[in-house]
């Protein structure tokens, strides 16, 4: 669907700082003690990778992406972590590394989901936590649900390029059934919801035009009277408070395992 994942400020601007809240409620969530190594396949420009120097005590957190691009922000910002380019479905890393595998937001983009699920498990020491956040791109991730909704009823074609009938990987039950395929053992799911506030259209509709991500290389591939068209629905339909702001949630369901001793 032509996806891009390369301008670090753009994504930050776009997704990165709803994740940051969602990163932080994760690493709690998994309750791992301090100086352990983490591992985080797909870390984009490291909100993840951040919380999980902030929150966690790593003795070592890495991590990995494939696009140079977020990395280098990534690196500017978190100069207590390491950084390589790899795929998640083909880590170059020896069996039995890491204490913690963590993923945000990012295992929905793998061709291969199982593919990458069996690598953290892989790279995971025994006892080892796995584990790995996605949005819920059906109906929780409301920025994106009236952004989809909006486009098709312009553009029925749009329909192609919306997430949540592409990511099947993004419910509940698919996540636990590639832990259970991996072969990971007490594996549990849970939802994480968090408010995303926008100032006001403005603050909500600019992050669609910077290119990074399923809706802005979409939206940047239509036609002006298009993208104003798909703009002036939403401007028209989205409900502000009475300070012009706008209030909404995002939803993602996190997942996670134990690699058996």
């Amino acid at each position: 669907m032509g996806d891009v994942w390369a301008a670090g400020d753009e994504y930050e601007a776009y997704v990165g700082r709803w994740s940051r809240p969602v990163a932080t409620e994760f690493v709690r969530w998994l309750g791992v003690a301090p100086g352990r190594r983490w591992l985080d396949a797909g870390c984009g420009t490291g909100a993840l990778t951040g919380t999980v120097l902030t929150a966690a005590a790593p003795d070592r957190a890495v991590g990995v992406d494939t696009s140079p691009g977020f990395l280098r922000q990534a690196h500017g910002h978190l100069p207590g972590a390491g950084f390589a380019v790899a795929d998640a479905a083909a880590l170059p890393l020896p069996d039995g590394v890491f204490d913690a595998v963590v993923s945000g937001l990012a295992l929905n983009f793998v061709p291969r989901p199982q593919a990458a699920v069996d690598e953290f498990a892989r790279v995971a020491a025994p006892g080892g936590v796995v584990a790995a956040y996605v949005w819920d791109y059906t109906d929780g991730m409301a920025m994106m649900r009236h952004f989809w909704d909006a486009a098709v009823e312009v553009d029925p074609g749009a329909a192609a390029a919306d997430e949540g009938p592409r990511f099947p990987i993004c419910h509940p039950a698919a996540l636990a059934a590639a832990w259970a395929g991996a072969g990971l053992a007490a594996v549990a799911t849970r939802p994480i919801e968090v408010p995303t506030v926008f100032a006001g259209f403005d603050d909500y509709w600019r992050p669609f035009l910077g290119g990074q991500g399923a809706a802005p290389a979409y939206l940047a591939r239509l036609p002006e009277d298009r993208r104003a068209a798909i703009r002036d629905l939403l401007d028209d339909r989205l409900d502000r408070r009475p300070d012009g702001s706008i209030a909404m949630t995002a939803r993602a369901w996190a997942v996670r395992g134990v690699r058996p001793r």
